[in-house]
């Protein structure tokens, strides 16, 4: 019998979201990628699954991941040079995710997606008890404050007003891709659908740091399922970073 419902297309790539804005593939330098053969995988891995451009974000991370501009940059060159040989066009480059602790210092070099977006993150156990004024005084200095995966910071669910008083404050949200589908628990599901709902997230990222990650988004991607669940949504990334 002809019928006049026709099934929607699925989408099995992630081209409709832009560039990947976060993530930890630069080879050796933090707790992402071990090595150049890695970030290779990685980088072709996802441009088959449809991103035409990345930025890179290794930790900044006092003590325990305490790189500088030097070591991003010289990361990034082993591995562009390693890509060089292949056929993949990648256009973006390298930032870095700012741990805002005790050691943070807006006097410090800072490493920067493009027109001074800065990408930061807390520690999961408590909020930085400065974080308002780090972010003010971030944007005093002319950059644009991301904030990395709000959803992830636990403290918040039972205190969701903070989330809209950073919102407020012209903080911009990163959505990490895999916080939709379950993967970092419940409670960041609940979080993160909240936050879609009300609108909050500016952008999305991998935030991909090993080979579960990219098992989950490429299972995810292909299957039309990440799509059916945020492919609605208009995220920035092509927009700010395209």
């Amino acid at each position: 019998m002809f019928s006049f419902f026709k099934k929607r297309n699925l989408v099995t790539d992630i081209n409709w979201l832009g560039p990947d804005i976060h993530s930890h593939i630069l080879p050796g330098i933090d707790d992402g990628s071990k090595n150049v053969e890695q970030s290779l995988t990685y980088v072709r891995s996802l441009h088959d699954l449809g991103f035409q451009k990345m930025f890179f974000t290794p930790h900044i991370f006092g003590e325990l991941y305490p790189n500088t501009k030097e070591s991003i940059l010289n990361s990034l060159k082993l591995l562009t040079d390693a890509l060089d040989s292949s056929n993949i066009n990648l256009i973006g480059g390298a930032a870095a995710e700012h741990m805002v602790d005790y050691s943070f210092n807006i006097g410090d070099e800072l490493l920067c997606l493009p027109d001074k977006h800065i990408l930061i993150e807390m520690s999961y156990l408590s909020e930085t008890p400065n974080i308002e004024q780090v972010i003010f005084d971030l944007q005093v200095k002319g950059y644009k404050v991301i904030l990395a995966h709000p959803e992830r910071y636990n403290f918040y669910h039972g205190n969701i007003t903070r989330y809209h008083r950073l919102r407020e404050m012209g903080c911009y949200f990163q959505l990490n891709l895999l916080s939709i589908t379950g993967y970092y628990g419940k409670g960041v599901k609940q979080a993160t659908e909240y936050l879609l709902s009300k609108e909050l997230y500016d952008l999305a990222g991998t935030d991909l740091h090993h080979d579960k990650h990219l098992s989950l988004l490429d299972r995810v991607i292909k299957s039309g399922e990440l799509h059916k669940l945020i492919g609605y949504y208009q995220f920035k990334n092509m927009e700010l970073f395209g």
